[in-house]
Parts: C-alpha cells; sequence; structure tokens
C-alpha cells in the first residue's frame, strides 16, 4: 500500500486533510482511534442513533434463523411492508424493498417512465438523486462535471432558493414566480415535442444547501406536472422518517401527495435498505421485478425494529421539539455574527449558510472549511459543509440527538465564530497546519477500547450509555 486513500480517485471523506478513523459508535457519539469521542452531528444514515441495542438485537436474531428467502413466503416481508406503507397515504398501498436510496430513486424512475411511455425528467439545478448511471444523469450536480454534460431529456428548474436564489425572501408571491419559471422551462420542451415524464425533488433540498422551498411551491408545481400528464417522486432518502419532525415525512409539510415515494438510509439505522412506494395504478405498469437482497428477513427485522423505536422514543416529537430548539437558538447567533447569512430547516435538518458579508451574499467557502475543522478539533463535534458553494454547514444529526446536544452545538459554534472574529486572518486559517496530532500512544486497538477507563467518556457519553442499556 502506497498510503493513499485505496477507494478510488472519486472516494471522499469527510475531514479530508485530517480525517478521522472511526473504530466505534453509540447513539449520538462517535469515537475514533485516539479514544477521542465526538458529538456527531452528520450521520443520518444511524437514524435512530449508532449501534441501537433494540436494533442491532434484531437483526443478530434474525440472522441466526434465516437470511434469505428470496422467492418463498417470509412473515418478516409481510409485517415490515404493511407496518411501512401504514406510514403513508391511502393511496400510496405498493411497496418494493431494495437496498439502498440510488437504488429506490432508480426504480422509482423506471416506474414513472413505465406509467408514463416518457423519458424526460424535471430536475431542480445542483439536485443529486444518486449514484448509479441514470441518476448521474438526472443529477445536474454530478453531469456539470461530465464531459457529455447534461442530456437531452433532462430539464433543469431553479431551486426555489429563497436566500441566494432569483426570488428571494422578502417576495410574498416568491412560491408562484419561481413554479412560473419551471413552467417557461416545461413549456420550452413541449415546443421541442419533449413530454415530461416526472418531475424528481428532494422535499427539503438538503443536497443543494439544505433549501426549504416557499409553503405553497410543491402544491402549485405538484399542479402543473400533473396537468401536462406527468408524475411526481419524492426524494425523501434524507428526510424521511421524522427527520423534520411533526411529520413522518417531509412532503407532508407542503400538504402534497407524492405518486412515488423513495425511502433509503434511515430505513436500516446503517443496514443497506431501501424503499419505494408507489399505487397501485403505477405500480401495474412495471411487470415484473426482481430483487436478490431487497426485503431479505433480515433486512425486514431491521426494518421493523427502526419503526419500533421510532414510534417508542418518540423520536419525531423529539426532533420537533430539539430542532425547533437549535434552529431558534442558531436564528438568534446569525445576529450576533455577520458570517452567518441565513439558517433554515425544519426538525433536525437544519443549514447555516456562511457568507463573506451578509449583503453580497457571497459564499465563503475556505471559512466554512475552517469552522467545521475548528469544531471538529476544539470541540469535538463533527458536522459538514453543503451546497454548489460548500459554504452551508448541514446538521443531520442521529435522531436521539437532545436539547443538551443542541445547546453544546450551539455553544461551541458561537464559540468558534467568536474567537474567528478578533483573528488577524479574518477567520480564515491554513486548516493544514493547525490540526492537533494525539500522542501516538494514544492509538488504541478494539480491545483498548473496551476496556478504556472512564476518564475517556464525557458524562454526556456515560449518559446516554446508560439510556441505551435502559431500553432493553
Amino acid at each position: 500500500m502506497d498510503g493513499r486513500n485505496p477507494c478510488g480517485s472519486g472516494g471522499t471523506l469527510h475531514f479530508e486533510t485530517a480525517p478521522l478513523k472511526i473504530v466505534r459508535a453509540e447513539k449520538q457519539f462517535m469515537t475514533d482511534n485516539f479514544g477521542i469521542q465526538y458529538l456527531d452531528c452528520v450521520s443520518n444514515v444511524a437514524h435512530v442513533g449508532h449501534c441501537h441495542p433494540h436494533v442491532v438485537a434484531a437483526g443478530k436474531n434474525q440472522m441466526a434463523t434465516l437470511v434469505s428467502a428470496q422467492g418463498f413466503m417470509n412473515d418478516a416481508l409481510t409485517k415490515y411492508v404493511k407496518q411501512l406503507v401504514n406510514k403513508l397515504p391511502d393511496v400510496l398501498s405498493i411497496c418494493y424493498l431494495v437496498n439502498s436510496g440510488s437504488e429506490a430513486n432508480d426504480l422509482a424512475l423506471r416506474l414513472a417512465r413505465a406509467y408514463t411511455n416518457r423519458k424526460d425528467v424535471v430536475v431542480f439545478d445542483d439536485a443529486y438523486h444518486g449514484n448509479l448511471g441514470n441518476l448521474i444523469d438526472i443529477s445536474p450536480k454530478m453531469f456539470k462535471q461530465m464531459p457529455l454534460g447534461k442530456k437531452e431529456f433532462v430539464h433543469v428548474i431553479p431551486c426555489p432558493d429563497t436566500y441566494r436564489g432569483i426570488y428571494r425572501e422578502d417576495d410574498v408571491r416568491a412560491a408562484e414566480k419561481y413554479v412560473k419559471e419551471a413552467e417557461h422551462i416545461i413549456h420550452q420542451a413541449s415546443r421541442s415535442n419533449r413530454k415530461i415524464a416526472c418531475f424528481v425533488s428532494e422535499s427539503i433540498v438538503v443536497n443543494c444547501g439544505v433549501i426549504v422551498p416557499p409553503r405553497n411551491y410543491f402544491r402549485l408545481l405538484y399542479n402543473l406536472i400533473h396537468e401536462i400528464g406527468g408524475v411526481c417522486i419524492a426524494d425523501e432518502v434524507q428526510t424521511g422518517l421524522g427527520r423534520t419532525g411533526e411529520y413522518f415525512w417531509a412532503f407532508e409539510h407542503y400538504g402534497v401527495i407524492p405518486d412515488i415515494v423513495c425511502i433509503g438510509k434511515p430505513l436500516g439505522n446503517g443496514h443497506p435498505m431501501g424503499a419505494v412506494i408507489t399505487t397501485r395504478e403505477i405500480a401495474d405498469s412495471l411487470g415484473e421485478y426482481y430483487s436478490t437482497f431487497g426485503g431479505n428477513p433480515v433486512a425486514c427485522a431491521i426494518g421493523m425494529a427502526v419503526l419500533d423505536v421510532i414510534e417508542n422514543e418518540k423520536l419525531v416529537q423529539s426532533a420537533k421539539a430539539v430542532g425547533k430548539t437549535l434552529l431558534e437558538n442558531l436564528q438568534q447567533l446569525r445576529l450576533n455574527h455577520r458570517v452567518i447569512g441565513d439558517v433554515r430547516g425544519i426538525g433536525l435538518c437544519i443549514g447555516v449558510e456562511i457568507v463573506e458579508h451578509k449583503t453580497s451574499r457571497k459564499p465563503a467557502t475556505a471559512l466554512a472549511q475552517t469552522i467545521i475543522y475548528k469544531l471538529k478539533e476544539e470541540h469535538h463535534i463533527l458536522v459538514q459543509v453543503q451546497g454548489p458553494g460548500r459554504n452551508v454547514i448541514c446538521i443531520t444529526p442521529p435522531m436521539c440527538f437532545t436539547q443538551t446536544n443542541a445547546r453544546s452545538l450551539f455553544n461551541a459554534l458561537d464559540a468558534v465564530l467568536s474567537s474567528l472574529a478578533h483573528s488577524n486572518t479574518e477567520g480564515i486559517i491554513d486548516i493544514a497546519s493547525n490540526i492537533v496530532v494525539p500522542h501516538p500512544r494514544s492509538v488504541l486497538s478494539m480491545e483498548d477500547l473496551e476496556n478504556m477507563s472512564e476518564e475517556l467518556e464525557g458524562p454526556e457519553a456515560k449518559k446516554a450509555r446508560t439510556s441505551y442499556d435502559d431500553i432493553d
């Protein structure tokens, strides 16, 4: 080995300059190979908390009983599908189980095209919907980097970003105007004899920088898509299963019902799972469909355990309450720091936009990177950046994130911004030269970590561990 990342040239790591090697995780905490514990505000994959004992036990027990039953009847599959479908509007009654959010979005695209007998797709600018070939084709974030660029069957409409988009927060008709922009592009396609099969979007547009569309935007745009004979696909891979609080699905905040819903990472709490739920009419257009591993007994057992935890631990209600407090405190922080241009989000899906100046709203990409590194190095808190300018601090923690965790994040961010405001470099530091490297003796084995003394763990971690033990 030559020491380089073996994951291919396209492989990326959080904190590329000083990446973490994570060796264990529990609830909303991750521990690296130096024994340092971090508050995880990144891992929306670990939806109900890292290594939740109820989820782990369900997978372990099922794996010891029956792993694969493809082509045979199995109670776990029937029970899980019924439990999942019951979380959706009645019209969405047919469920396909797959292995990832990308596979779910790919199948949704296939369903839409089969049902409409059309190929063309409408997407937001800078959107991302997965890493399969068909999805790269409809993801501007990706195809903008490709030699062939945009395919003729893809129609890109403005993301309804009311902070830095063409229509902003002071425009009471922003939703209508953004839909008019979309209508203009769709009519241009129609004049070129292009017929729209579907509109695909995240309900909260996380990959574009946690964009929260105006309240009636999706209702108006869904109506437009339906009028021209297309279907609407809600990509709930990052926002589903209660992350936005109050509702189980982010699309419910807008009072709309998609024709197809795609789910991914939160379903399995780290186990590879995905699902597509649609109407009977759309499903009937597809014909036969097979997935060797989708809906296997282990996945179904884990999926049911995740739904149980969401219900039993009232995580949807918690996301609403904790998210509301965090959002309000961060919005107050915005008033105190000139580099915070905007704070937006719903529940535990929040974006903090870092800018060079509030008036210009110019993305401060380097400063955002400095902030997330200082949060990691000085406060042991993990966040990431999103958006086309790589300047939106994205907060999507496990759903067990608490009010105490929210205060820790708020206080740490306030401290980092205050220290940067008083620096002579206007807040931008050389990340590579400011990384703290623990003493080599601190490199621990798994056995060391299991036996490490309590002083390595803060009171929050001890409390989290205790509550986990209490669950079972």
